[in-house]
C-alpha cells in the first residue's frame, strides 16, 4: 500500500482515502463517489477495528462478505482496497493509542467508553500507511467525524478531512452496516428516529431554545415505538460537542438508540439564527 501511495504522489496524483469497516452500502457509495468525482485515485480501507469494540459489543458478528464489497469497489472503479488482517494492523499488543479527550466526553463516548480511542488510534495508523491526499467520512458519525478533524489539526496530519451528508432510505432511516440486523418490525420502527430528529428542528426553527423541552418531545415520539429504546438524545455545541444550556448558533441534535441488537445513531445539525 504504502509503496502504491509513493508511485501516486511522485506522479503528482490527489490520493484520495475512504476509511470503512465493510458490509458496504449506499452510505459508504456515496463517499467512494465523492472522492472519485475530486480526486485522481481512490483507496478504500476495510478493516473491522477490534479497539473500537467494548467487551460486550458486537465484533465477533459484525457483518461481513469480502467478496461483495469488493465487487461494489470495482464497479466503483476505485483504485486499490487495503483490506488487512487484524495480525497485520496488530501484530503487537498496542501500548500506544490516540486519546481524545473533551470531544469525546458526550454522546457516543459516554456510553461506549473506549470507543473513539480506538477510532482514533487505527484511523491515525491507517492515514500513515495508505498515506492519502483526503479522507471522507460520513456526517451520519459526527462525534466521530468531529474527533477525526480535531486529531489531524491538533498532531499535524497532512491529511484533508471532507464530510459527506448522511444517505438515508425512503423513509428517512439512516443507512448503517448494522442495520442488517434488524427484524421487519425493527425496521420498521427504526425511522422514528429520523422523525424525532425533524420534530426537534421544526421546533427549534420555530422558536423555542430550551434543549429539556425540545428533548423531551423528541423522547416522546420516540417512545411511541415500543420496538425502540432509547440510550441517548442530546442538544450538544456542533463544534466542542459540549451540552447547551440554550439553543443558539450551530447546534447538533443527536440520538442513539437500541432497535432489537442493533445500536443505531442518527442526527441534524440545526443553525439557529441570531436574536437581537
Amino acid at each position: 500500500m504504502r509503496e502504491r501511495s509513493r508511485a501516486w504522489r511522485a506522479a503528482k496524483c490527489r490520493h484520495g482515502f475512504v476509511p470503512t469497516m465493510g458490509y458496504l452500502h449506499e452510505g459508504h457509495m456515496a463517499l467512494v463517489e465523492r472522492a472519485r468525482a475530486n480526486c485522481d485515485v481512490v483507496t478504500v480501507s476495510i478493516f473491522v477495528n477490534p479497539l473500537q469494540f467494548g467487551p460486550q459489543e458486537d465484533y465477533a458478528r459484525y457483518p461481513r462478505d469480502l467478496d461483495r464489497d469488493l465487487a461494489m469497489l470495482r464497479e466503483a472503479r476505485v483504485d486499490a482496497v487495503f483490506a488487512p488482517s487484524v495480525a497485520e494492523m496488530y501484530p503487537e499488543e498496542p501500548l500506544v493509542f490516540v486519546e481524545p479527550t473533551r470531544l469525546s466526553d458526550h454522546l457516543c463516548g459516554a456510553s461506549r467508553p473506549g470507543h473513539f480511542r480506538g477510532v482514533a488510534t487505527v484511523v491515525l495508523k491507517l492515514f500513515n500507511i495508505v498515506q492519502p491526499d483526503v479522507a471522507y467520512f460520513g456526517e451520519k458519525d459526527a462525534q466521530q467525524l468531529a474527533i477525526i478533524r480535531r486529531m489531524v489539526r491538533d498532531l499535524n496530519v497532512p491529511v484533508e478531512i471532507v464530510g459527506v451528508p448522511t444517505v438515508r432510505a425512503a423513509d428517512g432511516l439512516a443507512l448503517s452496516s448494522r442495520n442488517a440486523y434488524l427484524g421487519p418490525e425493527e425496521r420498521a420502527a427504526a425511522p422514528v428516529l429520523y422523525r424525532a430528529l425533524q420534530l426537534a428542528r421544526d421546533r427549534i426553527l420555530a422558536g423555542e431554545r430550551d434543549p429539556g423541552r425540545v428533548k423531551a418531545a423528541m423522547r416522546e415520539c420516540i417512545a411511541a415505538e415500543p420496538q425502540v429504546r432509547i440510550d441517548y438524545v442530546e442538544i450538544v455545541d456542533a463544534g466542542s460537542l459540549q451540552p447547551v444550556e440554550r439553543i443558539e448558533g450551530r447546534v447538533l441534535v443527536a440520538v442513539a438508540a437500541f432497535a432489537g441488537p442493533s445500536r443505531l445513531i442518527d442526527n441534524v445539525t440545526v443553525d439557529v439564527p441570531a436574536e437581537d
